[in-house]
Order: structure tokens, then sequence, then C-alpha cells
């Protein structure tokens, strides 16, 4: 088989997005590609990538209510973006009473946004861009009313109790972009059994 260059241009050079780039092919016809930067570099130099957290120790409302306490991350009805979440997280602050288990928990409402009773207020400071990048459409909250009763679909680490204790309590989830919260849904960190700590959420923002 022949093997087929290609050109490689200065180091220095910008691309402007959408321009045909060259490339450098192996002897299979195979594209030779670096990582020289970590996978979400791109996202984040883009300024799509966002984080939020609380900002103090909050107790998770039991199971799946709607009146709901802990931490919500929301995608107001109208908005022009999809919320494609990356990761969550919760650690604990006070150690539980009883057995509990943490999950993560989603829903949708076309027609009802998330009320904020105790919104998270959102800055420059939660872009992954940080200090300087655009402020999140997406919604977070330590206390919100949920406008429909959400539906647990993973679980971030099983049951466990003050004297068994999970390993490592911080459980920082890769959810890889599985979970889309389009306008009108949201996902919170939901619990068996009431548990008191810290959550936090790393999402993209991309265009319905």
């Amino acid at each position: 088989m022949p093997v087929i260059q290609g050109t490689v241009g200065p180091q220095s050079a910008k691309i402007v997005d959408g321009a045909p780039a060259n490339g450098r092919f192996g002897q299979q016809s195979d594209l030779i590609v670096s990582e020289l930067h970590g996978p979400l570099y791109e996202a984040a130099l883009r300024q799509t990538l966002f984080n939020g957290a609380n900002i103090a120790a909050q107790a998770t409302t039991v199971a799946l209510a709607t009146t709901y306490t802990g931490l919500c991350l929301s995608n107001p009805v109208g908005n022009t973006k999809n919320l494609v979440l990356l990761e969550v997280a919760f650690a604990l602050s006070v150690a539980p009473a009883a057995i509990a288990s943490i999950g993560l928990a989603i829903g949708y409402n076309a027609s009802t946004s998330v009320t904020h009773t105790t919104p998270i207020t959102m800055t420059a400071m939660n872009n992954n861009f940080v200090g300087v990048g655009g402020i999140p459409t997406g919604k977070l909250d330590s206390s919100a009313t949920l406008p429909t009763a959400p539906l647990w679909v993973k679980q971030l680490y099983g049951g466990f109790t003050a004297a068994a204790l999970p390993a490592s309590p911080a459980c920082p989830v890769d959810l890889k972009g599985r979970y889309i919260l389009v306008p009108g849904a949201y996902a919170i960190i939901a619990s068996l059994t009431a548990v008191t700590g810290l959550g936090s959420f790393e999402w993209a923002e991309e265009p319905v």
C-alpha cells in the first residue's frame, strides 16, 4: 500500500472553525492525531463548560419529593441551550443517622420551569474558562419546587450507615454526556434517607 503523505502547517498558526486543515497520515491511511491537551480542553476554551456546587452543606430531601432541598440543576423552559451532564458528585459533611443511598434523578416538564426557592448565584466564575467566560444559562438551586416528580436514573453510591461510611464519599461520577437536559428538564442529587453534604454538577451548554 502506498504511503499517503500529508502536510503540517506552522505550529503557531490558528485555524478558523470550519476551515480545511492539513493532516498527517500513517502507512495504513490512518489519520495521526495527538492529544496535546486534556479531553475537555477544546470545550473549555470555547467557553461551553460550566460547573456549580452547594456553597454550604445542605440536607437532601428524602426520596423524590417535589419540594426539594439538596442541589438541583435545571434548564429553564424557553432556553436556547441544552445542558449536557458531564459529572456529578456529593460529599458528606455529617455522618448519616440511618442507611442511605445517594443517586441522580431527572425530570421534565415542557411548560413549567423549576421554581427557584433558594437559587445559587451564577457568575463568570462558574465557567470553566475561569473568570472571563460567559455566565451559564443553567440554573442551580439548593432549594426548589419541582414541576413534576423526578425519576431515579443512576446510583452514585449504595446504602451505608454512620458505622460503615463509603470509602470515597465525594464520589465524582463521570457521566460522559449521557444525559441531556433539554429546556424544561432538570437533575437532582437524591437520597433514600436524609443526608447532609455538598453536591456539585459539571455540564456543557450546546445549542438546542
